[in-house]
């Protein structure tokens, strides 16, 4: 594997099916689509926490979400365990962030030589209302959320600009000076995360009335399983939308969409001008999906795939062009990837971590039966739920209630819920089995409410989270 340099592109919140080369015919993803004409395009890739903050924390650690207990929205990653920019940056590899991390804060050494216009949690703290996961059940920012869409510029939109404004400079000035030693490049755009107000020559690259409604929706919506109806009701977005606000809405994440494209194009196009790309893989993710009013849920927070499911595309030297692979990947494996993709060698304790080198998978070192997980313990969960993905099937275990199965194969929209069909018990059974041998979800979940309990007096108590900064976003610091 010849050692390379690493530009690594996050986005948030993007839906994998909302993604022109994942096959979405009215979406106009045009930069991103090239990048994967020339490389590989992962076709199974998952979270490990359909939640930004857990997200992000384990793709910085390589590790699960409850192996570094960054469960929820307030316990965010602040370097307690070593990422791959440590790793490099002891091996004396340049490692710089531009953009959205999404960690505790700039104080705390998070991996980097540098972090710039870095967005992390707001205060140190976070989102702190997701600690009382079971019990609050007022979301008034909710309403923020199907008001604030349309054409416009937010905080987030000048945010991605300036983003891609430093990413550039950092390409065509800063990258030629290291030479000895492959350099790695984060960048962390905010687009497409709500509030869905796309900038108006992205907005209007799309009518309203051409956007397919949101599925199974309004009276058509199924009846959901009691964890994910909880989650659906803590955040209640749903109820603050009618037919003409779900148009608009729609229209601004399609919008949103084409604007992280546009950006991710101009960064693409100043490595080409540098001279670099010869000489750079790239790897573009986003830390986990938007439901988008399918099933009257809107942003993330469950295990559909519009959730948990993101775009993971790669190219660059050693990457095989115009390749799609079907073995299920995860963002654990970015940790592998960028360590070995500079040149350096896994320690015992990094091949000890759950995750593989995407460059090796997309060689063809693993089967399609490679198992992959997510969890999920933040707002609206009145219990831990855990998921595996393998082959055809996608199983759900919510600690104390029935389990969720969905074969992806003869029902990728996710329609019919096998979890409680005899006639599926065999395979439920054969999954839970190989869900135990990553976690044992009733101990991984007693430790999530015990952390979370300890985290909520540490803070002051219920009542004094509740009377916490309102906000459905994070602030983009000034």
């Amino acid at each position: 594997m010849k050692p390379a340099n690493m530009l690594f592109i996050m986005s948030d919140q993007h839906a994998r099916d909302i993604t022109g080369c994942y096959g979405n015919r009215i979406v106009k993803t045009p930069n991103i689509d090239a990048l994967a004409a020339r490389g590989t395009r992962f076709v199974n890739a998952y979270t490990n926490s359909p939640i930004c903050v857990p997200a992000r924390a384990g793709f910085a650690a390589g590790r699960y979400i409850h192996q570094v207990r960054c469960w929820d929205s307030a316990q965010p990653y602040h370097g307690q365990f070593p990422s791959w920019g440590h790793r490099l940056m002891e091996g004396g590899h340049r490692v710089v962030s531009i953009g959205k991390l999404h960690y505790r804060g700039v104080e705390d050494d998070n991996g980097f030589h540098e972090e710039v216009l870095p967005i992390h949690v707001h205060k140190r703290i976070g989102w702190a209302k997701c600690l009382l996961r079971k019990e609050w059940r007022d979301y008034p920012e909710g309403e923020e959320f199907a008001h604030r869409t349309g054409p416009g510029e937010t905080p987030y939109t000048h945010q991605d600009r300036n983003v891609c404004a430093r990413a550039c400079e950092w390409i065509r000035q800063e990258a030629p000076r290291y030479t000895d030693k492959p350099w790695v490049l984060y960048v962390g755009f905010c687009s497409p995360h709500n509030p869905f107000m796309a900038p108006e020559p992205f907005y209007n690259l799309y009518s309203p009335d051409d956007i397919p409604p949101p599925r199974q929706h309004g009276w058509e919506a199924p009846d959901l399983h009691p964890a994910v109806a909880a989650v659906r009701d803590f955040f209640n977005y749903d109820s603050h939308f009618d037919e003409d606000r779900i148009k608009i809405a729609r229209a601004g994440y399609f919008g949103l969409c084409s604007f992280l494209d546009d950006n991710i194009g101009k960064i693409l196009a100043a490595l080409e001008e540098a001279g670099l790309t010869a000489n750079t893989r790239i790897v573009y993710t986003a830390d986990h999906g938007e439901c988008l009013g399918n099933r009257n849920i809107w942003a993330k927070s469950v295990m559909y795939e519009e959730s948990v499911a993101v775009p993971m595309i790669m190219a660059g030297p050693d990457i095989p062009e115009n390749m799609t692979v079907s073995t299920p990947v995860s963002h654990v494996d970015g940790y592998p990837t960028i360590i070995e993709g500079a040149g350096e060698t896994l320690t015992r304790e990094d091949r000890a971590l759950p995750g593989r080198s995407l460059i090796r998978i997309a060689q063809g070192d693993l089967s399609d039966d490679r198992v992959v997980f997510s969890e999920y313990h933040d707002g609206g969960s009145i219990t831990g739920t855990f998921m595996i993905r393998t082959g055809r099937w996608k199983y759900v275990y919510h600690v104390g209630y029935a389990p969720q199965l969905f074969d992806l194969e003869t029902d990728p929209l996710e329609k019919k819920d096998l979890g409680t069909d005899p006639a599926h018990g065999d395979v439920c059974r054969r999954c839970e089995a190989q869900l135990r041998e990553i976690v044992d979800p009733e101990a991984a979940n007693d430790m999530a409410f015990s952390d979370q309990r300890r985290k909520i007096e540490e803070l002051g108590g219920a009542e004094a989270i509740k009377s916490f900064d309102v906000f459905d976003f994070t602030p983009v610091p000034e």
